[in-house]
This record gives C-alpha cells, structure tokens and sequence, in this order.
C-alpha cells in the first residue's frame, strides 16, 4: 500500500514537473461524483487531468481504460490496476465479462469520480476530435442528474510526439468547463453532439 501511493504521487508530480500543468476551471468543479471527460492524444492525458485535480478529488478520482493495454505485462498491470487504480474495460465484445456501462456505473455509485475519453482511441488524425462513442451518453442515462465534465488538455501530444521515446518539457493545460448532464428527452446523436462541441469549445487557439 505505502509504495502504491508513493508510486501514484511520484506520477502526478512527474507530469507537473514535465509539463507544468495547470488546470483553468470555467466553473466549480462537482463535489459529487462526476465523470470528467477529454480530448484523448496520449496514453499520459489521465495524469495530466488527475494531476490538476484538488487534493481530494484526485484521492476519490480513477481512469477508465482500456484492459488490453493496461493488461499486457506486469508492469502495466501493476501501474493500471494498483497505482492509478483503472477501471479496466474490455474493449472487445466477444471478450467481456461484464457490461462496461455496469462498470463504470458501479464505480460513481460507490463515491467515486471517472476520467473517460469519449473518442475511445488516441487522435492520431489531424481533426481535433475523433467521433463519440456512445459510452458517455449510455452512462449519463443510466445515472440521471450525473454531472459530466469536459476538459480539454492542450500541448500533450507536443511532449511526446508520436514515435519518440524522450519527452519535451513544454507547459501544458487543462480547461474545464461547465458539466453537462443528459436530458431525459435527449437522444445519443443529440447528446454526444452536444458534449463534443462544449469540448471543442475550451480549445486553445490551434498552434
């Protein structure tokens, strides 16, 4: 336990080391369970976004990811499951033994917050955002009232670019905005419509 959490400060302090990291809230973040949702360009983007978190909130806050990463090797294993304390998704139908949804659902019942990225895979494309899938809208359904929180991380994909192995130091935000929540007459198109664009809209000016 004792090097479980010294492991996860020495995570949190690295990314503010390297990236002097710096979250802008546009309004109060939940005191409740939430669901904190982002632009996803870097296997590092849930530190930066754990990393500007109070205190508290970061202690009560875990990433989803994806198992068949997280579940390669010990190590990864050991960091996914121990340190940041992910819940791991099978990202393959054919695979799972439990419906994500349930999950992550279970997750915010017991007092917990989430860090999702909605395109489901790191941008690797010159769009800003990939497509939503549809997981943010199926859990704000599940969860009426949950408060889902958009948070654009800028610069990361700058301190690693793709097929480097040394990081540059480059400073680097998080903007959160205001949460949304899915109305009960909302339909998926409309809802992940909706939460894209008040994501896009905490876009720094493009470099």
């Amino acid at each position: 336990m004792f090097f479980d959490d010294l492991a996860r400060t020495a995570m949190w302090s690295f990314a503010h080391l390297l990236t002097g990291v710096r979250g802008i809230a546009g309004a109060a973040l939940p005191e409740q369970p939430c669901v904190y949702f982002g632009n996803h360009v870097s296997h590092g983007d849930f530190a930066l976004i754990w990393a500007v978190l109070p205190a508290a909130a970061r202690a009560r806050t875990r990433p989803v990811a994806g198992a068949d990463y997280w579940e390669k090797d010990p190590l990864r294993r050991y960091i996914g499951r121990r340190v940041v304390r992910a819940v791991l998704i099978e990202r393959e139908r054919a695979k799972r033994n439990e419906d994500p949804i349930a999950q992550m659902a279970a997750v915010l019942q017991g007092g917990e917050s989430l860090i999702l990225f909605p395109e489901g895979t790191r941008n690797q494309s010159e769009a800003p955002l990939l497509p939503f899938k549809s997981g943010l809208y199926h859990l704000g359904r599940t969860l009426p009232g949950l408060p889902l929180v958009p948070a654009w991380i800028d610069n990361l994909h700058r301190v690693l670019p793709k097929g480097e192995l040394i990081p540059v130091p480059l400073l680097c935000t998080v903007r959160f905005g205001a949460p949304l929540c899915v109305q009960p007459d909302e339909s998926k198109d409309a809802f992940l419509a909706r939460a894209s664009t008040a994501l896009l809209a905490l876009r720094g000016d493009p470099p």
